[in-house]
């Protein structure tokens, strides 16, 4: 308050009760949430809080702002508001707690359990500012592996978290780590003898929820270069893919069989890195990747071609650059000239092995427009390539969408 807002306590509770008052007055719900509520004075916190709800806010949000909050302490402190202030009953308690000590889901927990919160603010894969926010999938799968502790429900689909995160991973860049809790590759995998054992013996004994529960498939090999389209179309069923027409149906089955050309085994991960793909490649394509082939070494230079469709007419370019993905690029910006700003530069590998296909996020910028293209290849270089390219369609598309008589 002193800080930043530069306001005295008595000038805070007056804007927050004439903010939360117009706030009613526009909208039937409404939440309020005092910033680095874990650290405020309580006295204080008990009349702001209490102005709040007499104002007719419907949700009473407490935030851990900096993440300094431990369990304990946190869920006790909310108990200790909701006894102190009158009318908290009015409201509907909720908190916001970020990572910053890796304590998020546990401080959320712990004000569920201790302090009578009903509604916790959470992120997928655990996203936000600094070290991120409560992880949406960890929450929701602790209440439903221990309900008989915790003795409630979310309501929400676990068959959804997996897609959900690869969605948000693919979306934003961010590289879901190994050992992340229910969602990471690793999170059910069993590499020691004694365990692997046990789980052929009987899953429980190491896995206090199945992989299924969450919407991992069993990562088994499932399809070849000798597979057909009857069996392709069958998998994309098993794995809850819908493609809008039979049109991309042949398009992602013909990626699928480019791949098998390449790579002997093809897992899930695989199939839906093709598809997403596929429906980053809807989008009416100003630019088409036609060939790419790239040279560089130790002591020299690293060179690109590439040659790309625009519009039924063959472009081609070259270009030298700081490693093959900076040359390629370069490339393709001397035939595009979009003058974008690349934000994001993200890889992440589809599979395990030497033949696993890379799938890469890139992220322009250009006239305060932010697009993300993904390609995906077992070759990095050329998924690069296709995510750049997919890139430039999307914001081909979004300027003639904003201005019709633009051409790149």
């Amino acid at each position: 308050m002193e800080k930043k807002l530069r306001m005295t306590p008595e000038q805070v509770l007056e804007q927050a009760t004439l903010s939360v008052r117009y706030a009613r007055n526009a909208c039937p719900d409404v939440e309020f949430s005092p910033e680095d509520g874990s650290r405020s004075e309580p006295d204080f916190l008990c009349r702001v809080l209490e102005s709040a709800i007499k104002e007719g806010a419907t949700t009473i949000n407490i935030p851990d702002t900096v993440g300094y909050a431990v369990p304990q302490q946190f869920g006790a402190f909310i108990r200790d508001l909701r006894e102190r202030i009158p009318n908290s009953d009015r409201a509907v308690w909720s908190v916001h707690c970020h990572n910053d000590l890796g304590m998020a889901v546990a401080n959320s927990l712990a004000a569920v359990m201790v302090g009578g919160v009903r509604q916790i603010e959470c992120t997928i894969n655990g996203l936000g500012e600094r070290a991120g926010n409560t992880s949406l999938e960890e929450v929701v799968m602790a209440v439903k592996t221990r309900a008989d502790f915790f003795d409630m429900e979310t309501r929400l689909d676990t068959t959804q978290i997996v897609p959900t995160s690869r969605l948000v991973s693919q979306i934003t860049g961010f590289v879901v780590q190994p050992n992340k809790a229910v969602v990471g590759a690793n999170a059910f995998a069993h590499a020691s003898g004694i365990h692997q054992d046990g789980v052929i013996k009987a899953r429980q004994t190491y896995e206090i929820m199945t992989a299924e529960d969450v919407g991992w498939t069993t990562n088994r090999i499932v399809l070849g270069k000798l597979s057909g389209r009857t069996a392709f179309r069958q998998r994309l069923k098993e794995l809850g893919v819908e493609l809008e027409n039979e049109d991309q149906v042949n398009k992602a089955f013909q990626r699928f069989k480019d791949l098998a050309d390449t790579k002997a085994e093809i897992f899930d991960a695989d199939i839906y890195a093709l598809v997403s793909e596929e429906s980053a490649a809807r989008l009416d394509e100003h630019w088409r990747l036609v060939h790419m082939s790239q040279a560089s070494g130790m002591g020299e230079r690293p060179h690109a071609t590439v040659v790309l469709n625009e519009a039924g007419t063959e472009k081609r370019s070259e270009s030298e650059g700081d490693g093959p993905v900076d040359a390629t690029f370069k490339a393709i910006e001397k035939l595009a000239k979009s003058g974008s700003e690349l934000l994001l530069y993200s890889v992440n590998a589809v599979t395990t092995g030497t033949e696993s296909q890379g799938e890469v996020t890139v992220r322009l910028a250009k006239g305060g427009r932010v697009v993300n293209g993904v390609g995906a290849d077992t070759d990095i270089v050329v998924a690069s390539a296709k995510a750049y390219v997919s890139a430039l369609n999307k914001l081909a598309s979004k300027i003639e969408r904003l201005n019709p008589q633009h051409q790149m």
